[in-house]
C-alpha cells in the first residue's frame, strides 16, 4: 500500500536527518506536506515516535559504555532534566508546533546561517575536553538547555547541542558522542509520553505504518551514526548549514 511505502521513506529520512544537524523532524514535516498527508494526530505522534528507532541504534552502538560508566550516566540525567521539565510544560504547543511547515522553513534557514556563522568564527581550542566523564555538572545542565531549544521544529537537538558543546569547551567529538547519548532518554521520554497520550486511539494498520517507520529509522541510523563520527575527523560543519539553507530555500518554493 501507498501509506506503508510513505512511512519506510519517512524512515529513512528520519534514521538519516536525526543525528545530523539538519533536523529530522523539520524534515519529516516537510516530506508529509510534499506527499500531501493530511495533519492528523497520528501522523503527528508517527513523527514523535518513529525517533525509537533511531534511540535503539544508538543502544546498540554506545549503550555499554552509558551502563558502564557511572559518572557520564550521572551527566547524561543532569543534562536530561531541563528538556524533561520544558516538554512536560509546553507539551501541547509542541504538537501544534508539529503541524507548521512555516515555522520549519524558517528554522531550518535561521539555524543554518547561524551554523555557517558559527563554524567561520570557532577555532577549537587545543585543549578542547575529550573526557565527557569529568565534564563538570554545569556544563551538562547547560547543554541539557541548548537542546531544549531544539522543541521548536526545525531547530535541530543534535544542532543546539552540538553547538552548545563547542561553545562550552567539549571537543567536536566529545560533544558529538554526549549528543548521541542524550538522545537516548530524551527522545525515549518524548515517544513515551506520546504512546501514553495517544496510543489507544491508533488502529491496527496504523501501528503497521509506524512499525515500518521505527524498523527503517533503526537500520538507517546505524548507518548515519557510524558515517558522522567519521566524517568529524575531518571536517566541521559548515556544509550543513550551507544545506539547511539551500533546503529551506527549495522546500519554501516546492510548498507554495
Amino acid at each position: 500500500m501507498l501509506i506503508h511505502l510513505i512511512a519506510l521513506i519517512l524512515g529513512v529520512i528520519e534514521g538519516i536527518a536525526e543525528f545530523l544537524p539538519i533536523s529530522s523532524t523539520g524534515h519529516l514535516i516537510i516530506a508529509e506536506r510534499l506527499f500531501r498527508l493530511t495533519s492528523t494526530d497520528f501522523l503527528t505522534s508517527f513523527d514523535i515516535t518513529i525517533q525509537l528507532g533511531a534511540i535503539l541504534a544508538v543502544v546498540m552502538l554506545f549503550g555499554r559504555r552509558l551502563l558502564t560508566s557511572w559518572e557520564l550516566l550521572k551527566r547524561i540525567v543532569v543534562a536530561f532534566i531541563p528538556t524533561a521539565v520544558i516538554g512536560l510544560v509546553l507539551y501541547k504547543i509542541i504538537k501544534q508546533l508539529l503541524g507548521s511547515p512555516t515555522v520549519v522553513l524558517w528554522t531550518l534557514g535561521i539555524g543554518g546561517i547561524l551554523l555557517i556563522v558559527f563554524e567561520w568564527w570557532y577555532d577549537e581550542p587545543a585543549d578542547a575536553r575529550e573526557n565527557l566523564e569529568t565534564m563538570p555538572y554545569r556544563t551538562a545542565a547547560l547543554l541539557g538547555v541548548a537542546q531544549s531549544v531544539a522543541v521548536i521544529p526545525g531547530v535541530s537537538r543534535s544542532a543546539a547541542t552540538i553547538v552548545g558543546g563547542l561553545s562550552l569547551g567539549l571537543s567536536r567529538r566529545a560533544i558529538v558522542e554526549f549528543s548521541f547519548l542524550l538522545a537516548i532518554p530524551t527522545m525515549a521520554a518524548a515517544s513515551a509520553l506520546d504512546l501514553y497520550k495517544s496510543a489507544e486511539s491508533f488502529s491496527g494498520d496504523q501501528w503497521g505504518v509506524l512499525l515500518i517507520g521505527i524498523v527503517v529509522s533503526w537500520l538507517v541510523a546505524l548507518v548515519a551514526i557510524r558515517w558522522l563520527l567519521r566524517y568529524i575527523r575531518s571536517h566541521d560543519f559548515t556544509f550543513f548549514g550551507i544545506y539547511r539553507v539551500l533546503a529551506a530555500l527549495v522546500f519554501a518554493v516546492l510548498l507554495r
